[in-house]
């Protein structure tokens, strides 16, 4: 089974992987930036998310492999590799696993420590809509909003609906399996992994997910890594601030 995924443009391969719940789409208007500096870009949905396929086995070390057949199959190397949150930890574990075909690494506001479970509500949320009874976006909002009050998380999760047929609802992401292996998501990455290219961590000033003691992980498992901090954003600091994430990844690979 290979992973969904959209390209774009033509070039040196560069391949972005999004967080937990999200989908390749979240990064098009970024991608498509990325594609006119001459980089193939591959917005990949990692399993059970996006239009990738659906299975009961979800952890780091899966995630990872499911990727390295992505690059087999479209014979990818010299890779540069994005990864947000979740997509941060599996595209760690990639480069750790496959340093041959990562030529530079960027990691969007996530150490490879363990975090505790926080998505208790959102998941609630999710499973909480009733596409029985739910037959638009704005019934499935209100619902949602029940358990998650911030307007930009819940029109992030709801990217996550489409029709299956007319007045059918669905949600694309696999809940059942995400919410079953959940703890997998926060577990921390082997302590001997290391990676030795030029690897860079993006977080976002308003974001706790990159603390002082993550630098130090950090430097230990990718000694070739620098810390930058985009302005004005938090855990989404992609979308919250696009410019200034950009300018930073450009610095980084040009």
């Amino acid at each position: 089974m290979l992973l969904h995924s959209n390209i774009l443009g033509k070039g040196k391969p560069f391949i972005i992987l999004h967080g937990l719940l999200g989908m390749g789409d979240n990064w098009k208007t970024l991608g498509k930036q990325f594609s006119e500096q001459e980089y193939e870009v591959h917005l990949v949905d990692l399993r059970n998310h996006g239009r990738s396929f659906h299975h009961s086995d979800f952890n780091y070390d899966i995630l990872a492999e499911d990727l390295n057949k992505y690059c087999n199959y479209h014979k990818l190397e010299n890779i540069i590799l994005l990864g947000h949150s979740m997509g941060g930890k599996t595209a760690m574990l990639f480069a750790a696993k496959y340093p041959q075909l990562v030529k530079k690494l960027i990691i969007a506001d996530i150490s490879p420590r363990f975090y505790p479970i926080h998505h208790d509500a959102i998941l609630e949320g999710l499973t909480s809509l009733d596409f029985n009874k739910i037959t638009s976006r704005k019934e499935a909002d209100e619902q949602l909003s029940k358990y998650v009050t911030e307007f930009g998380i819940r029109q992030f999760l709801l990217k996550n609906l489409y029709w299956i047929e007319k007045g059918q609802l669905a949600l694309r992401v696999n809940l059942e399996a995400v919410t079953e292996n959940i703890a997998e998501v926060g577990e921390a990455l082997p302590i001997d992994l290391k990676f030795e290219k030029e690897t860079l961590f993006l977080r976002g000033d308003r974001s706790e997910y990159i603390g002082t003691n993550d630098e130090r992980l950090i430097k230990m498992q990718f000694p070739n890594a620098s810390i930058a901090t985009v302005s004005k954003a938090g855990h989404w600091l992609h979308a919250e601030n696009p410019k200034e994430f950009y300018r930073f990844v450009m610095d980084f690979i040009s």
